[in-house]
């Protein structure tokens, strides 16, 4: 079937055919007779049964942990935030039992024993072991560990964060001839476990900060989808936002740091007197602070609705001669999804988050290596990060090994691996890219003015609708990197996790509809074109 064919429905939004949902019968074969009440509950009830039962026989995973939390002495290498701190920022060693006890036995009374340092509360522990109605159950997904504390790779992600927090406010379309983006695009290079794209084995500026798909790697830096006008019709949204103030970092001194760790209260942030689009990676990173959980991919939606992208070719509304979706393999089913698939995913996340790996924070590494180049405690940490360029820059910009942070308040209260607003990225854009024609070809794209205060026309390569919701994905994650809460591996991880959820989510709801349908095609991120619901 050819992925070009007419909207069903006509130009208005409401009736846009989406390939999605599929039934478990044939039309030619029924459920049950349309005026049998007492036959339809059955049906109704049989479905859900089939659902559960999908949802059962999908593979336990066995989760395994990068061993850290045991394998440091006095947990330097897990997850504290929160709790009571000692002088040297290690965690106090009478409260960590206390937390550990809590995350592991899941019960009310031993959550409320957990001793706070401060004021801030710890993030929702407890929805790890939430269950749901819908897609896997949290505790079946698998994610690869985590880098180790004293690993290269571990060294590489934080001097990779060193050099996001020193180029924060350089433009994005400034990077090809900034000296100090030069410098972290060669010290990136001279790390072989940095994980980042390259280009013929380096690090360039075209590909510094970006994600690994395709799609991440055409065009500017910054999605279409975080740029253009959303019509939240009637009304048009100019995609400009308050963002922080430039040159304006938190957590640079030792005091500042341990207090924030502790659950201290932080100071508020300071903005800028201009609204402006997405230029650089203060505004991204400031976007991913205020956005609700799939912002950015209701506005991805609404946009490629809005410039004419067809539904995927299997769509079973796109040849019918008498009919058009709505209420299923519409717009209101689609809009749906992406809420859906969100908090299954978030349930996900926060088991991986709390039960298997308490990762630490950037943060929190940042002031080990603090401690450790002062002399004040000694760590197992990688040689390569000791030595490196970014760790030199960052002490001669700031006086410390800190990490500067976008935030006041740094990182939100829970661990860092996966990246929860990389699993809702990694979801929404797999039902995005499941409903809709990737081959797409966006009309009128473009880029930031240097300053933020204009777009202007894009005049490169090709960007489609596919390659740009892979980048929207990246950008939403790696915001977060850039503001210095989150690692890369946890990005990855989390777009995979999410991905994941999603596609588990699109087979159940297969046995939903009463549609003729076989299920869509996607290009998964990893470049595999695999059918899904």
């Amino acid at each position: 079937m050819s992925r070009r064919a007419v909207l069903a429905g006509g130009a208005a939004l409401g009736t846009w055919a989406l390939a999605g949902g599929t039934p478990p019968t044939t039309a030619a074969d029924p459920p049950f007779d349309g005026s049998d009440e007492a036959a339809r509950l059955r049906a109704a009830y049989d479905v859900r049964v089939k659902a559960a039962a999908l949802a059962r026989d999908r593979v336990d995973g066995t989760q395994a942990t990068n061993g850290d939390e045991d394998g440091v002495e006095r947990w330097a290498a897990a997850y504290s935030k929160g709790l009571p701190h000692g002088r040297d920022g290690e965690v106090n060693p009478k409260a960590y039992p206390i937390y550990l006890r809590a995350v592991r036995s899941g019960r009310h009374q031993d959550f409320e024993a957990i001793p706070l340092g401060g004021f801030v509360k710890l993030a929702n522990p407890q929805a790890a072991w939430a269950f749901d109605l819908v897609g896997p159950d949290a505790t079946q997904p698998v994610l690869p560990p985590p880098p180790r504390f004293s690993s290269d790779e571990q060294a590489a992600e934080l001097a990779e964060l060193y050099w996001q927090a020193l180029t924060r406010d350089i433009p994005f379309a400034e990077y090809d001839r900034n000296p100090v983006i030069a410098k972290a695009c060669d010290d990136l290079s001279h790390m072989p476990a940095f994980k980042g794209p390259r280009r013929d084995g380096h690090v360039t500026p075209d590909v510094l900060f970006r994600g690994t798909t395709r799609g991440d790697l055409i065009g500017p830096y910054v999605s279409q989808f975080l740029l253009l006008d959303l019509p939240i019709l009637p009304i048009r949204v100019e995609q400009r936002i308050r963002t922080a103030a430039p040159g304006v970092d938190y957590m640079t001194t030792y005091d500042e740091w341990l207090a924030i760790q502790d659950g201290k209260l932080a100071a508020v942030n300071t903005f800028d007197a201009q609204t402006r689009y997405l230029r650089n990676g203060r505004d991204l990173g400031e976007y991913v602070h205020r956005d609700f959980t799939y912002q950015g991919f209701l506005g991805a939606c609404l946009l490629a609705l809005r410039m004419g992208t067809q539904p995927d070719g299997a769509n079973p509304y796109k040849h019918s001669r008498t009919q058009s979706g709505f209420t299923t393999f519409g717009q209101p089913y689609l809009i749906y999804l992406i809420a859906v698939v969100t908090q299954a995913a978030l349930k996900a996340c926060w088991y991986q988050k709390w039960r298997v790996h308490r990762r630490l924070r950037p943060e929190e590494l940042a002031g080990r290596v603090d401690n450790h180049v002062r002399g004040v405690r000694q760590y197992p940490l990688h040689q390569s990060l000791l030595d490196s360029g970014a760790l030199a820059a960052v002490r001669a910009a700031s006086g410390s090994a800190l990490l500067p942070q976008a935030y006041p308040e740094g990182c939100p209260t829970h661990p860092a691996y996966p990246a929860g607003h990389a699993v809702i990225a990694g979801a929404c854009a797999t039902v995005l890219k499941t409903m809709l024609d990737e081959s797409h070809v966006i009309p009128e794209p473009m880029q930031p003015s240097a300053d933020g205060l204009t777009l202007t026309p894009w005049k490169g390569a090709d960007l489609t609708v596919g390659n740009e919701l892979d980048k929207l994905a990246c950008n939403i994650a790696m915001g977060r990197n850039i503001a210095g809460i989150h690692w890369r591996t946890d990005c990855a991880a989390g777009l995979a996790l999410g991905e994941d959820v999603a596609l588990a989510v699109l087979d159940e709801m297969r046995l939903t509809g009463n549609e003729l349908y076989t299920g869509c095609s996607l290009r998964r991120f990893d470049g595999r074109t695999v059918r899904a619901g």
